[in-house]
């Protein structure tokens, strides 16, 4: 008899980047002894990249959490689940009863986005608090999209995506899925599928500052000044109506507000606008009309065009060019993916709705309206600092870390100092969460089941995936929805003993009131029945499944989707491409595509007035990496590993200008600050333009992550303005900011 341990393989959904490709993990006494693309999967179909790997490198990590941490005398030491949930109630019930709700803020990071009891059970912790102080990343990279979808279709995440699969022209704008898989777009093996259309006689164009490694793969490259992608935009759709290239075609019994959109790009000729895109005026007309001819084919937009003064105006003029050339819910254009659960847009009646509502708030200080329930999250620090009525003095971050993260960290770090009380719930003790009086980790991510909640809504193909746990959870662990659930009951006052489970039950048992009969046609009481072997992320997927549009029902269509069909099927599965959905997808009160939302409008106005200003001598951009998705992978040997990753790339000719040579490190001095970083002159930069990585500036005191510190790197953030953002969604300004250059001492 063998003393060898059992080998025993296992399909999972990466949970490291958008793309959640599938990966065979095989498992030997405990410990993950491979991890590799899983061929069978039905949505990446074996493809892999860097991060998924360093999966095992997050679970083995000796520096991620795992017990609860409390500060004592500015130190943190270890303590158990009771006393640190105790201590929760102590310090944060007298700070609510004395100064109310809005004296706790509270945060979400970008890594919720892959865990299903994150988002799921952060609205019920949210709902519990009261405050209207709520923040996330998505005022870092992606609230134009979701706020011009809004406007434009009625839901925050009806976003069009490229449907590459079928298409013959994708023009990419400040975007780089060669090196991301997509943003607010999961696909998987963007590689592969660029390879594709091109070998069956598509054209790829690329729009950006860099000539990244997408438009290195590319037909055809632009450079554009950063920021100024809406006048590039507005350009392009001037030109389609300048040559009669509006053709909307199926499209245009859905269409509200054409010609408002013709008489506001009036003042944007090609020609006006080309000094300051950096962009010649033929090749505005050029990209134009390649978008207009194409048989299938649209734009595609990102966080280029999200991270700048215009965003949302950026973001709205990207769906209005696939909109006028008739590319947008079109097999091969852009379309509107649907998703199995949790499809908000698939909820009420088809084709018509109340649309969406911002600034029902504003911020206390700087009076920035509300957005999806949120605000700007580089006004945290100022809510902290200031006093008065409503002044933050407590503060809870789930998975996040907008020290390193959003602009001016410098200044929210001390700001997070002069709390009262702060909470967070984290894998790591990291720039952020070293603050905290009370940190709470988080769990592996192999250690627990996974849907996707978020990103089917973007996915490039139709589909169902499921993983169960890889491995037991530790000893001592706490499953993150228990620990959201029981902060929940601290804030509602039912103190830190109370019963999760039942009051779980009682949340559960309310939203199947509002399910039943309204989106299913059964009884609450043979809802619950159906889904009561579940608990936790489990039963509320369950229950979104069997009523979302693939489901079954609760019985009513035996063919249709359950968890237990997912669990039975580890690979996937597939729900076909994506298929037209106008008007059913629309949300509007008109039931038609707002073209002309006079907020976006009058923000033109102010654009058109911006063009006379003339550009920087040299502005900063981040950039994206496939090893590089959030400030937590540096911890990772196999990411972390290779050559220096956080330079400043420079042109030949801005190098010599500032005299400076490769290797050399520079004194770089933006709005707000300064941060020093060794040169890499590269010719795949716009003259004019420099790039520094987002996520770096790792190794401060107090922190815990000793990979990431051993090449701490520079942190862009710290040179950015956190003042500046897009007035209308609140994003920060990340892109296009001025910045000079010295030689460095150090």
């Amino acid at each position: 008899m063998s003393d060898t341990p059992e080998t025993t393989n296992h399909h999972r959904i990466c949970p490291l980047c958008e793309a959640c490709c599938g990966l065979a993990v095989q498992v030997q006494g405990g410990r993950v002894t491979s991890i590799r693309g899983a061929p069978d999967d039905v949505f990446s179909h074996g493809y892999i990249c860097p991060k998924g790997y360093a999966l095992k490198d997050l679970h083995d990590d000796p520096d991620r959490l795992r017990t609860p941490l409390i500060k004592r005398n500015g130190v943190h030491v270890p303590a158990s689940w009771d006393e640190a949930f105790a201590e929760v109630e102590r310090r944060l019930l007298p700070i609510i009863e004395q100064h109310g709700r809005d004296a706790v803020a509270l945060s979400i990071g970008n890594p919720a986005a892959h865990k299903m009891a994150l988002l799921l059970y952060f609205p019920r912790l949210a709902k519990a608090l009261g405050t209207k102080n709520i923040f996330s990343a998505s005022t870092l990279d992606q609230m134009p999209k979701q706020l011009a979808a809004g406007w434009m279709f009625g839901h925050w995440l009806s976003i069009p995506v490229p449907d590459i699969d079928r298409s013959d022209l994708l023009v990419i704008l400040g975007a780089n899925p060669m090196a991301s898989n997509g943003s607010l777009w999961t696909v998987p093996d963007y590689r592969g599928r660029a390879k594709a259309l091109r070998a069956r006689g598509g054209r790829i164009v690329v729009i950006d500052p860099r000539r990244t490694e997408t438009a290195e793969a590319a037909d055809e490259h632009h450079f554009l000044r950063p920021g100024s992608d809406v006048f590039l935009l507005a350009a392009i759709v001037h030109t389609l109506f300048d040559q009669g290239l509006v053709r909307p075609g199926r499209l245009q019994p859905w269409l509200n507000g054409l010609e408002a959109v013709r008489e506001a790009v009036a003042p944007f000729s090609a020609e006006a606008v080309a000094a300051r895109c950096g962009l010649a005026a033929d090749s505005i007309r050029g990209i134009a009309r390649q978008l207009a001819a194409a048989e299938r084919g649209c734009l595609y937009g990102r966080i280029g065009t999200c991270t700048q003064r215009h965003g949302t105006t950026a973001s709205w003029l990207v769906d209005v060019v696939n909109a006028l050339t008739g590319q947008l819910d079109r097999p091969g254009g852009a379309m509107w993916p649907q998703a199995a659960a949790f499809a908000r847009n698939t909820e009420g009646a088809p084709g018509v709705g109340g649309g969406i509502s911002v600034g029902r708030h504003a911020s206390r200080v700087s009076g920035a309206p509300e957005v999806y329930g949120e605000l700007p999250i580089t006004l945290l620090a100022e809510e902290i600092e200031t006093p008065g009525i409503g002044q933050v003095r407590a503060y809870i971050s789930i998975a996040s870390n907008p020290v390193l993260s959003s602009p001016n960290g410098a200044r929210l770090s001390r700001a997070l100092d002069g709390l009262d009380f702060m909470l967070s719930l984290d894998l790591y003790l990291n720039e952020t969460t070293r603050h905290a009086d009370v940190i709470l980790p988080g769990m592996s991510a192999l250690e627990h089941g996974h849907y996707d909640v978020a990103f089917p809504q973007f996915s490039v193909r139709n589909h169902a995936r499921y993983s169960p746990p890889v491995l037991p959870a530790a000893t001592g662990a706490l499953p993150e929805w228990q620990v959201l659930m029981k902060l929940t009951a601290i804030a509602l006052g039912r103190g830190a003993a109370a019963d999760v489970q039942a009051l779980d039950n009682e949340r559960v048992a309310a939203d199947v009131q509002r399910l039943a009969g309204a989106t299913v046609d059964t009884t609450a009481d043979a809802v619950l029945a159906a889904v009561a072997h579940w608990q936790g992320p489990e039963r509320l997927l369950d229950l979104s499944l069997r009523s979302g549009p693939f489901g079954d029902g609760f019985g009513r269509r035996p063919d249709g989707l359950t968890l237990d069909k997912l669990v039975a099927t580890p690979a996937g599965i597939d729900l076909g491409p994506l298929q037209p959905r106008l008007p059913g997808v629309l949300r509007t009160p008109s039931g038609r595509i707002e073209l002309a939302p006079p907020p976006l409008l009058a923000d033109l106005q102010t654009a058109a007035a911006d063009l006379q200003t003339p550009a920087p001598n040299l502005v900063v951009i981040g950039r994206r990496e496939v090893r590089s998705n959030n400030s937590w992978m540096h911890n990772l040997p196999t990411l972390a590993k290779g050559p220096e990753r956080c330079t400043l790339l420079l042109h030949p000719q801005d190098a010599a200008r500032h005299g400076v040579v490769d290797g050399q490190r520079v004194t770089v001095t933006g709005p707000q600050g300064c941060v020093v970083a060794p040169v890499a002159i590269d010719d795949t930069m716009m003259p004019g333009v420099a790039s520094l990585p987002h996520g770096w500036g790792h190794g401060l005191a107090g922190t815990q992550m000793a990979v990431a510190a051993e090449r701490p790197g520079a942190n862009l953030n710290q040179l950015l303005d956190d003042r500046l953002r897009d007035p209308l969604s609140g994003n920060a300004v990340l892109s296009g900011v001025p910045i000079q250059l010295s030689h460095s001492m150090s």
